[in-house]
């Protein structure tokens, strides 16, 4: 098929296969790839609607002992700079967030091996019984995995133990790209391409809706790139769990890895990319984190109906050095800037009209 005849495709909801992906990836010019992931959005959801929910992150701990090259942020076991947050000093983060109208609270740091299970089950039983109007969207993967292994139990139960204590939703965190030739080469010791997608078929099995990640820009191909698309969709077909793919790309300025940050314009390929092959993905959220606030507005015209969260506070991308940073005005006028409108929305996409937009 031509590029046109692939992306036309692509464009009303047929599904491509993986070497489409990788020639439209290669070969399609930005803007012909933007324009049918902006006609695939706008056929998904025909409204100006663009959502986005008022959260924060709350990264409790910086010791880890997975290491990974691309991080900044953590510290090994026993480190002079290692952290961990008290209950207490967590929930008045949670309070500060909640405030400032918050209802996704995303708790989050390092693989911390001194932290058993009760902990987390006796924060998040506190935050759901003194902030009952939030969703705890919490832990990422490699969290889960060495819980798992500290307690020498079942990733089942360590989930249903959570999900027990109040959490919510499971966040894509450290998926970065499912190859076990990346992995190897930036994280050796997190968990294998397969245990990540092993958590969350398990996870979205127990009734946590997730969404996926791909941290692209460190050493991987284009291949591999659609590769990391591929399997996310094969489990969607058979889970329908994940409720959004989040892309985003890799600070290095102070991390071990280093290298060359993402382009803007490779930014974009990859957002049309993502709407186009991940036909079952319901949202495509643009990550302005990294890349800033003006690639996120650009963000919503090549495939994303969603501009991700306001993010109170966070501190992993924060130390791999990026400055960016958002307020819900800002957000707003953003979306207003591009001529949508500005819907905010809580963890699983239920519109929150009870919530005054800030530009009002």
């Amino acid at each position: 098929m031509s590029l046109a005849s692939l992306l036309e495709k692509a464009a009303s909801g047929g599904r491509l296969s993986y070497d489409e992906g990788v020639r439209i990836y290669r070969e399609a010019p930005l803007h012909e790839l933007g324009s049918a992931a902006h006609a695939r959005r706008m056929q998904l959801y025909p409204t100006t609607d663009v959502t986005y929910v008022i959260d924060t992150t709350i990264n409790y701990t910086n010791v880890c002992n997975v290491h990974c090259t691309f991080c900044a942020f953590f510290r090994p076991e026993k480190h002079a700079q290692g952290y961990t947050m008290t209950h207490d000093r967590v929930l008045e983060r949670v309070k500060f967030a909640t405030d400032r109208g918050a209802t996704q609270i995303m708790i989050q740091g390092g693989v911390n091996p001194e932290l058993r299970i009760e902990w987390f089950e006796t924060l998040f039983a506190r935050v759901r019984r003194e902030f009952p109007g939030v969703d705890i969207h919490s832990l990422s993967v490699s969290e889960i995995v060495g819980l798992a292994h500290v307690e020498q139990l079942p990733i089942r139960e360590v989930l249903t133990r959570l999900r027990d204590a109040g959490m919510k939703s499971l966040p894509g965190a450290g998926a970065e790209i499912l190859v076990e030739r990346v992995r190897k080469r930036i994280s050796a010791r997190k968990v294998k391409p397969d245990e990540w997608l092993g958590v969350m078929r398990e996870a979205q099995a127990l009734g946590l809706p997730t969404t996926a990640t791909m941290m692209f820009g460190s050493i991987e191909t284009d291949e591999e790139r659609i590769e990391h698309m591929h399997v996310l969709r094969e489990l969607q077909d058979e889970m329908r769990g994940f409720t959004a793919f989040i892309p985003w790309y890799y600070v290095p300025f102070k991390t071990p890895l280093r290298g060359k940050e993402a382009s803007g314009l490779e930014y974009l390929r990859v957002l049309a990319v993502s709407r186009l092959y991940l036909d079952n993905f319901a949202h495509l959220q643009a990550s302005w984190l990294t890349p800033g606030l003006k690639m996120g507005q650009l963000a919503l015209f090549y495939g994303c109906d969603d501009m991700g969260g306001t993010i109170i506070e966070e501190q992993v991308v924060h130390d791999a050095g990026s400055t960016n940073e958002a307020t819900r005005k800002q957000l707003e006028e953003l979306i207003l800037g591009a001529g949508f409108r500005p819907v905010i929305r809580d963890t699983y996409w239920n519109l929150r009209d009870d919530v005054a937009l800030a530009t009002a």
